[in-house]
């Protein structure tokens, strides 16, 4: 059979990667003397990393997850408030298997929503499926469909994806509707899903977010908060801190 034949028939096995790849491959085992074995794993070991690549972006494309934040990059030191420990713990993703919800407060700045996203890129790494939005656009979608029961809209992304990232809580008062529908969102997902919420205010303010409706307030509560990890951030700002340096200019090392 030949080389142009062998890579034909990869291709219609879809494996794009490496077919293009073949001559070269086969010039390196010829090298290295590799065994049939050795070079069938080759390939397959390459096709198979340029496959999950292709998923990993994909699903980061579709989850809606805004870019650059990642735990790998979160800056400790500067946030000793968050322990490291019980992030890297969290990084196992074993919280969206057991359906538990990670809720991050803290002032503007201090990193609630790049940790937030981090867990979220984690897990598609490792294999869920992940959407984000901030509470605005949430209350968006739900309100496009708010004749039907949010438990019945199963097909819907912020029903079925395994990890929901709701960002900003508090920036807003929401009204009885948006309350309404927040609650429903809440318990539709509640014991099925993960949830990863945050907020700028504490909880004891959350009665102000939800339009002073005390019962809908702590129903959101008791479903948010059992088998939850929770964070609270007091730190400084990392806008500020990068705003501060920018002011200040190049050091003389490095003007």
């Amino acid at each position: 059979m030949s080389l142009e034949a062998i890579q034909q028939k990869m291709e219609l096995l879809k494996m794009t990667h490496t077919s293009a790849l073949i001559p070269e491959l086969l010039s390196e085992a010829s090298k290295q003397k590799s065994s049939a074995l050795e070079f069938f794993e080759k390939v397959l070991s390459l096709e198979v990393e340029a496959r999950e690549e292709r998923r990993i972006a994909a699903s980061l494309k579709v989850s809606g997850l805004p870019k650059g934040m990642r735990l790998e990059n979160f800056d400790y030191l500067f946030q000793p408030s968050v322990e490291k420990s019980q992030v890297e713990e969290l990084a196992t993703c074993d919280f969206v298997r057991r359906h538990e919800n990670v809720l991050f407060f803290g002032p503007p700045g201090v990193g609630k929503t790049h940790l937030a996203v981090g867990l979220g890129v984690r897990a598609i790494e490792l294999g869920w499926s992940v959407i984000y939005y901030t509470v605005e656009e949430l209350l968006q979608q739900l309100k496009r469909r708010a004749d039907v029961p949010v438990a019945k809209q199963r097909g819907r992304a912020y029903v079925k994806t395994a990890l929901v990232v709701v960002d900003e809580l508090g920036y807003q008062v929401l009204d009885r509707q948006e309350t309404h529908l927040f609650f429903q969102f809440v318990s539709a997902r509640y014991m099925k899903g993960s949830t990863i919420l945050t907020s700028n205010r504490s909880v004891k303010d959350w009665v102000q977010i939800f339009s002073q409706d005390e019962m809908a307030t702590t129903a959101i509560l008791d479903r948010l908060f059992h088998k939850s990890h929770i964070f609270n951030i007091d730190g400084r700002s990392f806008r500020l801190r990068n705003l501060n340096m920018r002011l200040k200019g190049p050091t003389k090392e490095e003007a």
